[in-house]
């Protein structure tokens, strides 16, 4: 629902516009609703993406800070 007040205009390429009604999920989807929808998703992704990084991290500061070698070091 849209109230006037409360939205904007907004420039786009024409072939930006082209694409957003190619991914249109029904033909009276609105375009607020489209990037609504798609700022979800990409938030979603991003999040995922962080998740798996940290959990990467995780694994490799585990590797280089519980080792034998740097123990060795410490006790020298």
């Amino acid at each position: 629902m849209i109230f006037m007040g409360k939205t904007t205009t907004i420039q786009l390429e024409k072939k930006i516009v082209k694409e957003l009604k190619k991914e249109k999920r029904y033909k009276k989807q609105t375009y607020s609703e489209l990037v609504r929808g798609l700022l979800e998703a990409y938030r979603g992704h991003r999040r995922q993406y962080d998740e798996f990084l940290h959990s990467i991290q995780q694994e490799k500061m585990a590797e280089l800070w519980d080792n034998k070698e740097d123990e060795a070091w410490e006790n020298a």
